[in-house]
């Protein structure tokens, strides 16, 4: 059995993560989705709502060999822990590849952990977590960027008058 680890902020998941989840759960026996601290990232949900969120997402979408949680640490200490031999990031065209490397390195360095590159999903290459907040507190239309349970409660938070 081979696990794999994808880690995120999910602040809050959109459908390019979902889709990056997916597709890993479809390469690996189990993967864990870790809602991950960011230092420079101010989150707008907590890690317990964040991991409360992606589990109800996975359970719709029928993700039965996905675990979920959260780490305040390394995520590399993560893998370690659970047994994980490699972590999995998707990639827009923004520039990601640049910042996942040198954490990729690191995390190879550190903990001897591998990192799986999986290209976004053309569709979805323009989503990101602060493209969806950004849009959602302007009114602007989500729906096609976050699964359908994330839209009242971000809507809320944002006190925004958008129809989930």
């Amino acid at each position: 059995m081979t696990i794999a680890v994808c880690p995120g902020s999910y602040d809050p998941i959109t459908n390019g993560h979902l889709d990056v989840i997916m597709r890993c759960s479809q390469l690996f026996s189990e993967v864990h989705v870790v809602v991950a601290a960011n230092a420079a990232k101010q989150p707008m949900f907590t890690a317990e709502e964040r991991v409360d969120f992606i589990k109800h997402v996975l359970e719709d979408a029928g993700c039965t060999n996905c675990k979920v949680t959260s780490t305040s640490g390394l995520i590399c200490d993560y893998c370690r822990e659970v047994g994980a031999p490699v972590i999995v990031k998707g990639l827009r065209q923004n520039g990601d590849y640049e910042a996942e490397l040198g954490m990729a390195l690191v995390n190879r360095k550190l903990a001897g952990v591998e990192t799986l590159f999986l290209p976004a999903d053309p569709i979805l290459e323009h989503v990101s977590s602060s493209v969806v907040k950004d849009v959602a507190r302007h009114n602007g239309d989500i729906s096609e960027m976050v699964p359908a349970y994330i839209r009242k409660p971000l809507m809320e938070k944002l006190g925004t008058d958008q129809e989930a």
